[in-house]
């Protein structure tokens, strides 16, 4: 199990008696916390249904290139700009993709001296799958939380996500 330094016995942090204010062991865990330990759970179940759909071979560092990828291809500049990682990284963790067959590089055709790199059947597969392991997934908490409460959930999360776009934009 991993502990995040806001899980850490009082003993080893501070040396306060009560949980530091916004930690998890606080009665109100910050927003960062809130949403890090869903978003973990569907790392966890998307690696571990791709494992048993086939996709052995992948880990959750590659989601950084499945995530950013547009459909018909992107160059790798633009994939390691959006997953605001390096280009080197980014090169990696393609170079790892296409020896394995979920990636191909072809001619950008509009700059002959860039490349898209775009997926492969076996990287629309591997799409496929992860996107059936959310739905299920989004299914369980739509159970648990009911239809209302995971719908108002989703419209918050999209508010909030158009609340931090605007500034870049």
């Amino acid at each position: 199990m991993v502990r995040y330094i806001d899980q850490m016995p009082d003993d080893l942090s501070s040396g306060a008696e009560a949980p530091l204010p916004g930690s998890s062991r606080h009665q109100l865990p910050n927003v960062g916390i809130l949403v890090r330990d869903p978003y973990q759970e569907v790392v966890r179940r998307v690696s571990a249904g791709l494992v048993d759909a086939g996709f052995d071979d992948l880990r959750p560092a590659h989601t950084a290139v499945f995530q950013h990828i547009e459909a018909d291809g992107s160059r790798l500049t633009a994939l390691a700009e959006r997953a605001q990682i390096t280009k080197q990284s980014m090169g990696y963790l393609v170079d790892y993709l296409e020896e394995r067959g979920y990636l191909e590089r072809r001619p950008d055709p509009t700059d002959r001296r860039a490349a898209l790199v775009c997926l492969t059947e076996r990287g629309w597969a591997q799409i496929r799958a992860a996107l059936a392991i959310i739905a299920g997934l989004e299914q369980e908490w739509t159970t648990a939380l009911g239809e209302q409460r995971m719908e108002q959930l989703r419209e918050l999360l999209t508010e909030l996500r158009q609340i931090i776009d605007k500034p870049r934009q």
